[in-house]
């Protein structure tokens, strides 16, 4: 049987290099409360952009709100659910220094109501066009199965907006170091055709922490160079 990844050494090399310093800015960053802002469910509903957001968007089940919950240390702060398609809103949490993380509504979830599914989609497009403070959005791709075409449509209206983005690896877990060596050179061979889209990868588990680190320092960095 094929080792599955528990350190994520076969990630690391593609997880960005990150100084003692920025690896302590994350640490900083996460380490205070944080709670529930809002929850949108159209534009006009939207919170102030009063601080630089993080949002999260990826196929349903994907981890968002497991990866949110890690990030954060906070077990509840997102709710989880084995119900593919439950969050149906633009879920906000605020941070301790002026920054907001979004859970964006997970797509690719076949049995949704057409006209949830058209719901979510105006949704996500008006967001992603017209958020000033919108610094990045980590698109969620299970390590088990990589990019899939239901992600082509995010991954394409990200371009057009010309908002930056960057892949993040979940469930890293429960694949095997050479799966997972073979997912992350296929999705960063895909991704260099975007430029919109960050070069680098980073790989998750939310279930270990692994990766937890490393993503909290680059959300640190990004928030620092906005800041300049």
């Amino acid at each position: 049987m094929e080792r599955k990844i528990h350190d994520m050494s076969v990630a690391g090399e593609f997880m960005g290099d990150f100084s003692k310093a920025e690896i302590e800015a994350g640490r900083r960053l996460f380490s205070g409360p944080w709670d529930f802002v809002s929850a949108a469910g159209s534009l006009a509903s939207l919170p102030p952009m009063t601080a630089p957001e993080i949002a999260f968007a990826g196929r349903s089940n994907v981890g968002k709100s497991s990866l949110i919950n890690a990030l954060t240390g906070r077990r509840a702060l997102a709710r989880t659910s084995n119900t593919p398609g439950r969050t149906q809103q633009l879920i906000f949490f605020g941070g301790p220094d002026r920054l907001v993380l979004v859970d964006m509504p997970g797509y690719g979830y076949a049995a949704a109501a057409k006209s949830k599914v058209a719901a979510w989609t105006t949704l996500i497009h008006d967001y992603l066009h017209g958020r000033a403070t919108l610094a990045r959005v980590y698109v969620l791709v299970d390590a088990r199965h990589g990019l899939k075409i239901a992600d082509d449509a995010i991954l394409d209206t990200l371009g057009q907006a010309a908002v930056s983005h960057e892949i993040v690896l979940t469930k890293c877990d429960q694949v095997s170091e050479a799966a997972l060596a073979e997912r992350i050179a296929a999705i960063k061979t895909a991704m260099r055709k975007r430029p919109a889209a960050f070069p680098d990868l980073i790989a998750t588990s939310a279930r270990t922490g692994a990766g937890i680190v490393e993503l909290r320092a680059a959300i640190a960095r990004l928030k620092a160079e906005r800041a300049r």
